[in-house]
């Protein structure tokens, strides 16, 4: 928006709905031509086709790389209409026989749509161009072009119509514009004499539209050039006196902003489109009228920016207004910029400025203006004025400086986040305008703007400020800034060479120094590489690449990551294209960015791979496509041998990621991947069932994305989709399942749309012709495949939703069918290919209705979703007995006392409120019949049944609640009303609201609504406003009785009121007294009390019944009220009558939320009732009635009155954290429109943050518990967004001072307030590493978004750290230290600080030194941490140094260990950031080194016997723990530190490990002291046994190769701490030799002793310590059993079988299940062992190993012993499940594969994915074997799938079919229990009340039953098998018969509909019943052919 003359030429309509400071303004939808909602591309295609029509097809082929279908666009149109008088004027001209000009415009009117109108207008100017010169006189075309005028004005701004107008009046002929022009002014005058305020806005939009691309228009304006002057400046003046009169009303006064607005936006249109009518001489006498008018609008608009009540818009635009007009009357215009320099640094003498400017803008000429005025200004300037060329001299170059310093000095000043949003886009125009003076200005200037200037120095520490702004729109004008910056430098230092500009290279350095976790480094990075060249930059460091691949395992850093990588890769490729010859480069690009991203894919994380697909892939191939045949290459190669696993992808995995990007995004198309044996179908088929769901996905993606909508899908395509649903659609990660759905659903598009295509080949004959001719196949032929593919995946999904299938299943299962019935909905007149209405028959509908049963919510959502899209079928399916019974059981369920059934009830009856028979098969029983409903057709069936339904649960819970009045307990026992409430409220929400026609009755229900939601909630208030609700059971023995009610609720009256912290009671009345004991003799929670219900039969009720009775009320009739409010507001406003709701209603309502929020105890009550009163309040503040709409500002300072007053009466919660308050208080503040002025919430917090505030000390605790609970509440609200941030500073000084409280309520309530503030300021914490840089800032940022916390922090530490270093008050502890330390140690130091930052961290230094002094441990520990951000990097060393000087020697008296102990801490963390900085290399780093280890040995007397404090000698040790371990590392690069070495030698013999422990476990710091001098002999010994010591060759280096102490030496320490030590050493060491890593060296490895063996085995019996035992046991486990087995019999004098028989026993004892697994495996391993050397075990210990494996795999287990199962499981497969002879017996082999198949379906996902490796070594061998392709990393139900395969396999190859068969029958039965079935399930209906049965999040019986059959039927058909034993079958037989018949009596029993009153039984019921027909269709085939025909001759 830079320059004059160009501010506003171009559709300055466009310019306020889409650019400019306007953007996203609600009033622009608010006037004229409410529907013609028209984009500008709708405008453009209406200009320009003649053959438009109300709606665009949908192109063949969508443009887009992931296919989304795209919503067809209705354009709407209003018409326009002539009046009667119109009318007659043109038909007297008109003529029948031959089309003239108004015959045209009659034919056009009568027309009543409006884009029909639109071609009607086009044809006039063809009709006007063949009429003659003379024409200009006719009357005919006076009077046209008079309608014309008048239509025009009367057009609304936003109808397309008027454009279409003014467009074709543009090209109108030379000699028609006089009369044109004449005829338009006469209008336009008549317009001007509006004189109602409400009426201008029409005025203004005309006068706008009459200014933009229309010459008619312009003319009128310039002919009335003067009127239309003077009409805006009273128009101004009007709205002002309007706004005052109105003052308060904020509906009147946001309309007249809005009209306001747009009038300063048209006054400044017309100054700048009618230039040459202002400049005239005449007009610059001061008594002239158009210098009049101009002075006023001067002034108005002064007036304006100078108000801040008015919108910030209007106040924006004011400032553009006042700059402007004073440009245009302002002389000489080269002082003009001097003139705005004076206004913004207050420098403006009266004197020398013209009288006019003083009379009009004298308020600007102030010293002191308020900072928005000022940024209005610079804003003005910077758009108003004109930069380029150099016009405005050497004063405009001042100017540009004084804006600049001008804006940067408020940047420290504006926080708010609309003017901050504003400040950081004003810079940005500034950076602009800076540029375009530069290419003109002078020397003096370019010297100003370099990069080493004050100004760009300031500009460049505002960017490092705001780069990581919370606000997206700061953030990316920061961007914008830095671009820019760089090219001011550029510009100023043309000529040199940019890349050895040392501007450029400080920028460069200091941005890689900083970490990668800052967001704005990457943007940065990218701007300058576009500078100097990516090639620049990987000079200086190689790897960059590969570090920014690093971090993208963050999501939030990916996509910035990617930016930069992108930004770097194609610069990159454009420098080589330029430099080399074509071909050269290749490899060397793809070495840098193509390789390292093929690493990470086939080995990265789950997250950082799936990042880098998303991101960074698709740009890479963009950038590059040829890059993808590198790819493929490379990956193929690789993809057979790493197949990835379940945690990584593998080059199967990436490949499958590269081939589906790339065909997504259009670089290779499928066919020819096949084809071209690229990749084969088996891979792809692998990748479907892969391990890493992402795999499956991306396989998956690979046949569902297309870069065409319009591709056709393939056979294959469709039978691979068919394999991927067998075994994927149970899938337990949500996004993994949303991911299939919305995949599918685009494979689903492309058949719709390739199919459209295919039916117009096949309609259009010659086409036909040509196909046929070709090799391709016919459309009949595809389209008959997509419809066969298209009913076999409706078969499979409708299949998968058996009884037991599980939430997963039927997630994926209902959402396909649901994205299916939406893409082949059936549009009239087009073929469809498929319609899901004809699939469906009875048995499907019954199916989806059982879904209902669900406990989850989200199936029954689903459910009931695809049911309304089939309603018309699945009604009709419904037989009148079904419904009766279907109706029935949703009634009983409304009033069930299981919380779960009332929604079932509600999704039922909102289903049956369809069915046009309810009212006569239902409810005819219920209520009585209204005949008038009948004969009224126009009412829908929905309506009708709905009010039915409603009245029916009304009278039911009307009867209910007067039941319940008498006996409380009672209710809660039978019959709990909340389930009647709640399907009241879903069957509201179903009704079209705005189209009923029963108005009266519905009045009347919603009266009758309301009435019992207050008796309702009378009932079962009083205890949700009890004290104690959760264990309350009123004492309602008797419950004729009323009077023993008012007892109940003078007993529970809440004792937590403010009264509450009041001093005791002095007085008890004897009521009091009374009710003191009864609360005495309350019962517990646990007691239940006897309740005779309704049938006087016996039911127990607990607390917690009558609690959830009660809550759940409460919460339902808050949904209720809620719903109320939000489905009828639209007719509160218009006319009382015809509302449903009255505004009386609506304030009652609101004063119920407000009593029940203010006032109940139990949070399930409060914050639901809290999801009510939003509703309500939302509505309030879009509602138009001023009564409603001032509501909740007085109920908020009435709430904040009523806490403010602290009087003992009032009933508010003070404990539990406030209650309801702050729900309530949120609720008021957050419906609050966002962008406006949010009064409210500055006047909440105000009062808020000076309750929170203890200033005054005579105020009561309670108002300030109450205000720190609120604001907790507020800045924890994500709605208030960025308008709470200007108050977090005062919230965190008000959490530090509360904490100094005496009272425990306020300490209580800051301590929470700080941990939201903490997350509010620094982002929710995502990982677990406390020290990690996420989640922190850097101190200036910190300290420069919240600047009063400097001071405050600063004063507060100093405060903090005086009382420690006192002598006497060594243990004065100040409450605060804790919080400063916690906020301190989240800052850290960014590079980028300049040292002349006022806002340095320096200063923090020495207290955060001081604060180590602390007597409180923890203290000491944070001071050590929140040190380290604080000192900057290169002060590092100089600070250890200090510190370690600082230190006592030994000689010195009276040591104080707690200062020693703190400053040891700080120098350890200080010394960890240094010695983990990557400086290794540098000479000051190696010399800093000596310097520390030379610092450390003067202080060493610390570390030895001389000093008595443990806890210091441990830190001190941990300190040379860490010198020691980094100088091994260094040790490597030839460092040498031999003195270091033997002084650590000399402190490990002078310690007690050497000479025993003299103190008990009861010294202080002993075992830290224990641990850490452990730690040092380890890596002392590490250090000392490396290969680099003996090779120096030097007698030192031999002496140091001797160890002071032996591992030995430490295993046999008492101390169990020092034993688990040197025990982890050992098995880290034994773990690295057995693992690849042997080939690198052995450095950092401990030299293990030769006669270790022993020492273990011996340990292994004495060890007492559990952990150690089990890490020793581990540590066997890891060796080789050639080397331990040995040793056994003189260590310890066992024999192998020995050996095995004691570790079997300790597997069996459950003690510890880590013991219990390791000794399993080690038990395993043992068994392998000795059976593969042919040793004997015995068959009893062989028996017991198999049950233990058994039993380890039991359902019940922790995950432990099932992984250690599993991994045991893995171990044997080759030797013993999968091996070419049966080598257990039988039973046992197929006992361990059932094992097996139990681990696949267990609940957990880890186990499966163990057990689905057994699988993989089973398959391996068999590929190994037969040498064809075998599945081998599969999931969970493929490797179930494929473990009964290979199951029946091997009982043909091991000759065992006959004896296995019987077993896998006995398998495929189950072993339920039938009979305790039958006789518990009576007993567990009322067991418990919220339990929902046997939930199943996974396993499925009958898939498990289905795949065991498929494989068992396939076997006994391959194998012919019969079981000739007639007696065996017989027995089975009748077995199976007998069950079968029990389980149909079972199911006989059984209520009618039981899915839904019994679910669990019916569903076991219903899988048993499978499972036995299966089991008997078996064992039919397994008879031999004469037993089979002699049945048939018995039957």
């Amino acid at each position: 928006m830079g320059w004059p003359g160009r501010w506003w030429s171009r559709r300055p309509w466009t310019c306020l709905r889409k650019g400019g400071t306007w953007h996203s303004m609600p009033w622009v939808c608010l006037h004229g031509g409410a529907r013609s909602r028209v984009g500008r591309d709708d405008l453009r295609a209406i200009f320009q086709t003649d053959r438009f029509c109300g709606s665009v097809a949908h192109a063949g082929i969508s443009k887009s790389a992931k296919m989304v279908l795209k919503k067809k666009k209705e354009v709407q149109v209003d018409a326009f209409f002539l009046d009667h008088h119109q009318l007659e004027k043109l038909q007297r001209f008109s003529k029948a026989e031959e089309q003239n000009l108004a015959s045209l415009l009659v034919h056009c009117a009568e027309l009543r749509n409006g884009i029909q109108q639109i071609h009607c207008i086009k044809q006039i100017m063809p009709l006007v161009k063949q009429m003659d010169q003379n024409s200009a006189g006719d009357p005919m075309v006076k009077a046209c072009l008079d309608v014309l005028g008048e239509t025009y004005f009367s057009l609304g701004a936003k109808n397309p119509l008027k454009k279409v107008l003014a467009s074709s009046l543009n090209s109108l002929p030379g000699h028609l514009m006089v009369p044109a022009v004449q005829s338009f002014v006469c209008c336009l005058r008549e317009e001007l004499k509006t004189t109602d305020v409400y009426l201008y806005r029409k005025v203004l939009d005309n006068l706008a539209s009459c200014m933009e691309d229309f010459s008619l228009g312009r003319a009128c304006i310039k002919n009335l050039f003067e009127e239309v002057l003077q009409f805006l400046r009273k128009l101004l003046l009007d709205i002002q006196e309007e706004n005052r009169r109105n003052n308060g009303n904020r509906i009147v006064q946001t309309q007249l902003m809005h009209d306001l607005l747009i009038a300063i936006k048209v006054s400044m249109m017309l100054v700048q489109k009618l230039q040459e009518n202002i400049q005239g001489s005449l007009w610059k006498h001061s008594e002239s009228f158009v210098w009049q008018s101009m002075c006023s609008l001067l002034k108005s608009c002064t007036n304006f920016l100078m108000d801040a009540t008015l919108l910030q818009t209007v106040q924006t635009t004011s400032g553009l207004a006042v700059i402007l007009f004073t440009r245009a009357m302002y002389e000489p215009v080269e002082e003009l910029p001097s003139l705005i320099s004076g206004l913004l640094l207050g420098t403006v003498e009266h004197s020398g400025v013209p009288a006019w400017f003083v009379r009009s803008c004298g308020v600007l000429c102030t010293a002191e203006l308020p900072d928005s005025v000022l940024l209005f200004l610079c804003h003005g300037a910077l758009a108003m004025l004109d930069w380029k060329n150099g016009s405005m001299g050497e004063n405009g170059e001042k100017l540009l400086l004084n804006i600049a310093s001008v804006l940067l000095s408020l940047s420290s000043e504006l926080k708010e986040s609309s003017v901050a949003t504003s400040l950081s886009r004003i810079l940005a125009i500034w950076t602009n305008s800076a540029l375009a003076a530069l290419v003109s200005g002078s020397p003096d200037l370019k010297i100003k703007l370099n990069g080493n200037s004050d100004i760009i120095g300031k500009l460049l520490e505002y960017i490092y400020t705001h780069w990581d702004h919370p606000l997206d729109a700061i953030r990316h004008q920061t961007k914008l800034i830095f671009k820019n910056l760089l090219q001011i430098h550029q510009t100023t230092i043309v000529g040199s060479n940019e890349k050895s500009d040392p501007f450029f290279a400080r920028l460069i350095k200091h941005l890689l120094s900083l970490d990668w976790h800052v967001k704005g480094k990457y943007a940065s990075l990218g701007s300058l590489v576009e500078c100097v060249g990516t090639e620049n930059i990987l000079q200086l460091d190689r790897t960059i690449p590969v570090q920014i691949l690093d971090v993208m395992s963050d999501q939030s850093l990916a996509p910035y990551a990617s930016d930069l990588l992108e930004t770097m890769f194609t610069n990159h490729k454009a420098h080589f294209t330029s430099s080399f010859q074509e071909g050269t480069w290749i490899d060397e690009w793809h070495n840098i960015w193509v390789s390292p991203l093929l690493v990470i894919l086939c080995e990265g994380n789950h997250d950082q791979t799936t990042y880098i697909i998303d991101y960074y892939l698709p740009k890479l191939l963009k950038c590059n496509p040829d890059s993808l045949s590198y790819m493929i290459r490379i990956l193929q190669a690789s993809a057979d041998a790493n197949l990835g696993s379940c945690s990584t992808r593998g080059a199967l995995g990436a490949l499958m990621a590269c081939l589906r990007t790339a065909r997504a995004h259009g670089h290779l198309e499928l066919p020819n991947i096949m084809s071209g044996g690229l990749v084969s179908t088996e891979c792809i088929k692998q990748g479907l069932v892969h391990q890493h769901s992402q795999v499956c996905i991306d396989a998956l993606g690979l046949l569902c994305e297309t870069h065409r909508t319009t591709e056709i899908v393939s056979l294959e395509e469709m039978q691979l989709i068919e394999f991927f649903m067998m075994y994927n659609l149970n899938n337990q990660s949500p996004s993994v399942r949303q991911q299939i759905v919305s995949l599918l659903r685009k494979l689903f598009c492309r058949i719709q749309e390739s199919s459209q295509v295919l039916y117009k080949l096949a309609q259009n004959k010659t086409k036909q012709e040509l196909v046929e001719k070709s090799s391709e196949m016919p459309p009949l032929r595809i389209l008959q495949q997509y419809k066969d593919f298209m009913s076999s995946v409706c078969a499979r999904l409708f299949e998968v939703l058996f009884p037991g299938s599980s939430h997963p299943t039927r997630f994926c299962a209902l959402s396909i069918l649901e994205s299916i019935a939406e893409i082949f909905s059936v549009p009239k007149g087009l073929a469809q290919v498929f319609q899901l209405d004809q699939e469906i028959d009875s048995a499907r509908v019954q199916t989806l209705i059982q879904c209902f049963a669900s406990t989850f919510e989200e199936v029954k959502i689903l459910a009931f979703r695809l049911l309304m899209k089939l309603r018309d079928v699945a009604l009709n399916l419904q037989g009148s007995e079904n419904l009766d019974l279907l109706f029935q059981a949703a009634i009983d369920l409304s009033t069930s006392t299981k919380p779960y059934d009332c929604v079932t009830a509600s999704y039922l009856l909102n289903f049956l409120v369809y069915h046009k028979g309810l009212q006569h098969i239902c409810l005819g029983k219920w209520l009585e019949h209204n005949p008038q409903l009948d004969e009224n057709t126009s009412v829908s069936t929905v309506e009708k049944n709905t009010l039915a339904v409603i009245k029916l649960l009304l009278v039911n819970v009307e009867e209910e609640i007067f039941q319940a009045k008498k006996s409380l307990l009672q209710a809660a026992a039978a019959f709990p009303m909340y389930g009647r409430v709640h399907c009241i409220t879903g069957a509201l929400q179903q009704l079209p609201f705005n189209n009923l026609t029963l108005v009266s009755e519905w009045k009347e229900i919603v009266t009758r609504l309301i009435l019992m939601s207050y008796s309702l909630s009378a009932v079962v208030s009083p205890v949700v406003q009890s004290s104690s609700p959760e264990g309350l059971i009123p004492m309602d023995s008797d419950p004729e009785s009323a009077d023993r009610l008012q007892m109940i609720l003078q007993e529970i009256q809440p004792q937590d009121t403010n009264d509450y912290f009041m001093q005791a009671k002095i007085m008890r009345e004897p009521c009091k007294e009374e009710s003191e004991k009864l609360a005495d003799q309350r019962p517990t929670k646990n007691t239940c009390m006897e309740m005779r219900g309704k049938d006087r039969q016996v039911c127990d009720v607990t607390a917690q019944m009558v609690l959830v009775c009660c809550w759940r009320s409460m919460k339902e009739v808050s949904l209720l009220l809620g719903t109320l409010c939000k489905l009828l507001p639209s007719q509160t406003t218009s006319e009382p009558s015809e509302g449903l709701i009255t505004v009386e209603q609506v304030k009652d309502i609101g004063d119920y939320f407000k009593h029940h929020l203010l006032q109940s105890r139990h949070r399930g009550a409060f914050e639901l009732a809290y999801a009510g009163f939003v509703q309500l309040t939302e509505m309030l503040s879009r509602c138009n009635s001023e009564s409603l709409h001032k509501m909740p500002e007085h109920w908020l300072s009435c709430v904040l009155k009523e806490i403010k007053s602290c009087d003992p009466s009032s009933t508010l919660c003070a404990t539990r954290r406030s209650a309801g308050i702050p729900f309530y208080i949120q609720a008021l503040l957050a419906s609050e429109p966002k962008k406006g002025k949010t009064d409210l919430l500055k006047m909440a917090m105000k009062e808020l943050i000076f309750l929170a505030a203890p200033l005054n000390e005579s105020l009561s605790v309670i108002p300030q518990v109450h205000a720190l609970n609120i604001l907790r509440a507020l800045y924890r609200d994500t709605r208030l967004g960025e308008n709470i941030i200007p108050y977090v500073a005062d919230g965190i000084k008000a959490s530090i001072l509360g904490f100094m409280s005496p009272v425990w309520a306020v300490r209580n309530s800051s301590t929470l307030l700080f941990s939201a503030l903490i997350t509010r300021i620094f982002g929710v914490k995502r990982g677990k590493d406390e020290n990690s840089k996420k989640n922190r800032m850097t101190g200036r940022e910190f300290f420069s978004r919240f600047p009063s916390l400097y001071p405050f922090l600063l004063k507060q530490l100093e405060v903090v750290t005086s009382t420690l270093n006192s002598e006497t008050e060594e243990l004065k502890i100040h409450p605060s230290l804790f919080l400063l330390l916690l906020i301190l140690g989240r800052l850290y130091p960014s590079p980028m600080d300049g040292s002349h930052s006022a806002l340095s961290t320096a200063p923090f230094v020495p207290f955060i030194i001081r604060c180590g002094h602390s007597p409180v441990y923890r203290c000491r520990e944070m001071s050590g941490r929140a040190l380290v951000p604080f000192v900057m990097a290169n002060e590092v060393l100089h600070t250890v140094l200090a510190l370690l000087r600082g230190l006592p020697d030994s000689a010195a008296h009276g040591v104080r260990q707690n200062s020693v102990h703190g400053t040891l801490l700080q120098v350890f963390h200080l010394l960890q950031s240094y010695l983990e900085s990557n400086q290794f290399a540098s000479l000051d780093f190696q010399q800093g080194l000596h310097d520390i280890t030379t610092c450390v040995g003067t202080k060493l007397w610390l570390a030895k016997r001389l000093n008595p404090c443990l806890v210091t000698r441990a830190a001190y040790l941990d300190v040379l723990v860490m010198l020691s371990t980094h100088l091994g590392k260094f040790q490597k690069q030839g460092m040498q530190f031999l003195d270091f070495w033997e002084e650590m030698k000399r402190v490990i013999s002078d310690s007690e490990l050497m000479s025993g422990v003299p103190y008990s476990t009861a010294v202080p710091g002993l075992i830290q002291y224990l641990q850490s001098i452990t730690k040092l002999v380890i890596s002392v010994l590490s250090v000392t046994a490396g290969p680099d010591i003996p090779s120096c060759g030097s007698a030192a280096a031999k002496e140091m190769a001797k160890p002071s102490l032996s591992v030995a030496h430490l295993l046999h320490c008492e101390f169990h701490e020092v034993r688990l030590l040197a025990l982890e050493a050992i098995l880290l060491c034994l773990k690295q030799r057995n693992s690849k890593h042997i080939a690198e060296g052995r450095a950092g490895v401990l030299c293990l002793p030769t006669d270790l063996e022993d020492t273990l085995l011996t340990m292994a019996l004495k060890e007492t310590n559990p952990q150690c035992f089990c890490k020793v046991l581990e540590i066997l486990y890891n060796m080789d059993l050639r080397k331990v087995l040995p040793k056994t019999e003189c260590s310890i004098k066992m024999n192998p079988n020995e050996l095995l028989t004691w570790s079997l026993n300790l597997a069996g004892i459950s003690s510890s299940p880590e013991g219990q697994t390791i000794a399993l495996k080690f038990a395993s391993k043992l068994i392998i062992h000795l059976l593969q050397n042919h040793q004997q075990i015995s068959e009893e210990v062989l028996e017991k190993w198999v049950q233990l494996i058994m039993y380890f795999c039991g359902d019940e287990q922790e995950t432990e012993m099932l992984l250690a199962a599993a991994e045991v499981l893995k171990s044997i497969t080759s030797f013993l499940l999968s091996s070419d002879k049966l080598i257990l017996g039988l039973s046992d082999t197929l006992g361990l594969w059932k094992c097996v198949i139990l681990l696949l379906q267990n609940e957990d996902l880890v186990v499966r994915d163990a057990a689905a490796e057994v699988i993989q070594v089973a398959q391996s061998k068999k590929k190994s074997n037969e040498g064809e392709f075998a599945f081998r990393v599969v999931n969970a139900p493929m490797a179930l799938d494929l473990a009964f395969g290979i199951v029946c396999e091997l009982l043909q190859q091991w000759g065992e079919i006959h004896a296995g068969v019987p077993i896998l029958l006995e398998w495929l039965l189950g072993d339920s229990d039938l009979q305790r079935d039958g006789e518990t399930s009576a007993l567990e209906e009322d067991d418990s009340l919220f339990d929902k049965g046997e939930v199943n999040f996974w396993a499925e019986k009958l898939t498990h039953v289905r795949q065991l059959s498929k494989h068992l039927l396939h076997l006994v058909s391959v194998t012919h098998l019969t079981l000739p034993d007639h007696g065996e079958l017989n027995h089975l037989s009748r077995k199976a018969l007998d069950q079968a018949h029990h389980i149909e009596h079972l199911l006989g029993a059984l209520p009618p509909v039981s899915e839904f009153s019994r679910t669990p039984e019916f569903t076991r019921l219903a899988i048993q019943k499978e499972r036995i027909s299966v089991y008997l269709k078996i064992l039919n085939l397994l008879k031999p052919d004469d037993t089979c025909k002699n049945e048939n001759l018995e039957k």
